[in-house]
């Protein structure tokens, strides 16, 4: 099948890949756009995770403040250079998550900043309550352990599904980004403030 310049220029408004990955994308997918798309974001994820190790020095402070100023989100958001920290795309990721952060109330960036004080009190709360409900000594610990599992999500922003797209978690987003932009993307800390 030939691939038109028209075809390309779609594919380009919808993914923001270069003209080349475009051309090679929709040859794969014999013309398909929307297989191109799923082919692009695949192959953007894999760069994503090799880019991983690179280092985050430039970036923006993202920020959002709730309809009737009563929730305020800022944020730390890294990239490798201030050209894609100045980029729309870059910034309304900064937005989105800070909106996020708003509608989720997280409390950890990542698991690792969970303290481990935090975790054994939640490991003994999860064992408590699954005693006190009568379930036998050897399903405990798969019950403690599913729980745990269950606090990272809903405490730590990397591993909640996106207010936006649930079927998307913070991470996942970061990455599509990354794959998008060409540059490891950090999340720093964050404040949320409500009154």
């Amino acid at each position: 099948m030939e691939i038109t310049a028209v075809m390309v220029k779609e594919l380009r408004s919808k993914s923001g890949a270069g003209i080349m990955e475009c051309k090679s994308a929709l040859k794969e997918t014999n013309g398909d756009v929307e297989d191109a798309i799923t082919f692009l974001r695949k192959k953007g994820l894999a760069k994503a995770d090799k880019k991983a190790d690179r280092n985050t020095g430039e970036g923006k402070v993202g920020y959002y403040i709730h309809q009737g100023s009563k929730i305020g989100v800022l944020l730390q958001l890294y990239c490798e250079t201030d050209f894609v920290a100045n980029t729309p795309d870059f910034q309304g990721l900064a937005k989105d998550i800070a909106m996020h952060i708003a509608a989720a109330k997280p409390r950890f960036s990542t698991r690792e900043e969970v303290t481990e004080d935090i975790l054994a009190k939640e490991r003994e709360i999860f064992a408590h309550q699954a005693k006190e409900s009568g379930k036998p000594e050897h399903i405990i610990e798969k019950i403690v352990t599913g729980k745990m599992e269950k606090f990272y999500e809903e405490n730590c922003v990397l591993e909640q599904p996106f207010v936006k797209d649930t079927s998307t978690t913070i991470a996942e987003l970061i990455k599509q980004k990354i794959a998008l932009l060409g540059e490891n993307i950090n999340l720093g800390k964050f404040a949320r403030f409500e009154i």
